[in-house]
């Protein structure tokens, strides 16, 4: 926290030389380090795939006998909630309609129908099962070694097997402070993108309202204070409900633009597209600098992938959360898949109206996008009828999701840095909240004319050495299936309604490995 405070200080005193340093640090990561991300990333997903289809994906989450916490339909439905956010509202349409007018590494014409299925393509690459299993890796490990191996609900403990007592000491609390600033400052990027989308809106609608990096700060500060209310008054079911009413929005401005739009361009796009994303899959997981565009790679596939590993320790504990009682197997198909589906209809509807706004000569959606990609959204709603009131509920569904999703980081910092414990005291979680507004307002104002340049920067610098925790996650994982007694595979039978399933003859109960329970762990603290 003091390390963050003094960061915060030296954006504030010293606002030009923190932009100088971290673009040094950027521009050094990204040149040189950039093939670090790309492997990494496709490593993971080949891992959790691995796991998966392996002798592994019959270990379950729990004990040997324990049934899934919660039933598939409200596990999907929850899981469905964690794949919406800020990020899917600003890039839903600013992403395809950017690549439509400049085509990833020159792969097509700009303008063209060729360009827009290489948008749509790239689109779902970088949303779809690559950032969701970055995500799978995180959350199986905190599953895993919470709800198996009964360990506290730290990062750190998840590498027991491979660090043995030192997760209790210094190397163990290295690894939390790592997941800490990651997540800082991953989440401090969702809100500044939220506060750009939310003044780019209200410049939209009302033109005396300027869209300035001055009003994304006052939003910012507006909004963290709407979040410090919540988190004082106790009012955590009020914002579980908020969030999930926006959900409920998120898909009602879907429909809308499902059904007033080119329904039919929509779902060619998505077959089309969703072929193409197969076919080129590990061609564009495997793309560098060495032929591609270094410019391209650095503003969206370098910076989503340092994105979702900052992101990695917030959604994954979410998601080992709600996980308890699952296979491997299960588990790691509803996380990747359940959530990429969603990205793929996201981008379609979005994306693809735009596109054909575009396209047909209806609307210049690829200029608006060119003068501040934070409005290419409301350009796009512009187009149809209750523009107005679509724009509005929009606007909305970013400053719900930006309260909501605050509110539910700032916790999970608050746990990171407090042992592990479900329920921080709330002046913690205010502490971290406040800390993530001040270092998203800092990082808008280092970016200068381009806003969205600082957020790239601090995604990518925290997302850097996170990255190498989450490679020695899946080391960590490996090494500890590996002493695991599988369990028999199950009857192919299934049991009477009603009954539940008895544990397999032979099947061992849920594993320890020596003080790897809660009070061993806490007397190994003491």
């Amino acid at each position: 926290m003091g390390i963050t405070v003094a960061f915060v200080l030296w954006g504030v005193l010293a606002p030009g030389n923190v932009a100088a340093v971290t673009g040094a640090i950027f521009g050094f990561v990204i040149t040189n380090l950039g093939w670090v991300f790309v492997l990494a990333t496709f490593g993971f997903l080949a891992f959790a795939v691995y796991l998966a289809a392996s002798r592994y994906g019959r270990v379950r989450l729990g004990g040997d006998d324990e049934q899934p916490e919660f039933s598939t339909v409200s596990w999907v439905a929850m899981m469905f909630s964690a794949g919406m956010g800020i990020g899917l509202m600003f890039f839903g349409v600013a992403e395809p309609i950017g690549h439509l007018g400049a085509p990833p590494h020159g792969l097509a014409k700009p303008g063209t129908e060729a360009a827009a299925g290489v948008a749509m393509e790239y689109s779902y690459f970088h949303w779809a099962l690559h950032p969701w299993a970055i995500y799978a890796i995180m959350g199986l490990a905190l599953a895993y070694f919470t709800f198996r191996r009964g360990m506290p609900n730290l990062i750190s403990t998840a590498f027991y097997p491979l660090l043995g007592d030192r997760v209790y000491g210094p190397a163990g609390k290295t690894i939390d402070i790592l997941a800490i600033f990651a997540t800082l400052f991953g989440s401090a990027t969702s809100l500044g993108l939220g506060a750009l989308q939310i003044s780019g809106g209200l410049n939209y609608l009302v033109d005396a309202i300027p869209n300035s990096t001055f009003v994304a700060v006052a939003i910012i500060v507006l909004l963290t204070a709407a979040f410090i209310v919540s988190a004082v008054s106790g009012v955590h079911r009020g914002i579980q409900w908020i969030a999930n009413a926006n959900m409920v929005l998120a898909v009602l401005l879907l429909f809308f633009l499902f059904v007033v739009g080119p329904t039919v361009f929509i779902l060619n796009t998505f077959v089309e597209s969703l072929g193409g994303y197969m076919a080129r899959l590990v061609p564009m997981s495997f793309q560098t600098a060495f032929s591609g565009d270094p410019a391209f790679l650095s503003g969206y596939t370098i910076f989503y992938w340092a994105w979702w590993i900052s992101w990695a320790p917030f959604v994954g504990t979410f998601i080992a959360r709600i996980s308890r009682g699952r296979t491997i197997r299960e588990f790691v198909v509803g996380v990747i898949l359940v959530p990429s589906v969603v990205s793929f209809v996201w981008f379609s509807i979005m994306g693809g109206t735009a596109i054909n706004l575009d396209l047909s000569g209806a609307a210049n959606i690829t200029d608006a996008a060119a003068r501040g990609s934070e409005i290419a959204l409301f350009a796009t709603l512009a187009q149809f009828p209750l523009a107005a009131l679509m724009s509005v509920i929009a606007i909305l569904l970013v400053a719900l999701f930006f309260v909501s999703g605050a509110d539910a980081a700032a916790v999970v910092m608050g746990m990171l840095s407090s042992k592990g414990i479900l329920h921080p005291r709330p002046l913690i979680v205010v502490i971290w909240g406040v800390l993530m507004g001040a270092s998203a307002a800092i990082l808008l104002a280092i970016g200068g004319a381009d806003s969205l340049a600082g957020l790239q920067i601090a995604s990518v610098l925290a997302g850097g050495p996170f990255a190498l925790v989450l490679i020695g996650l899946c080391w960590s994982i490996m090494k500890a299936l590996r002493t695991e007694q599988l369990p028999a595979a199950r009857p192919s039978v299934a049991p009477e309604p009603g009954r539940a399933m008895s544990r397999p003859s032979g099947a061992p109960a849920p594993q320890r490995m020596a003080g790897e329970n809660l009070q061993e762990g806490g007397r190994r603290r003491a």
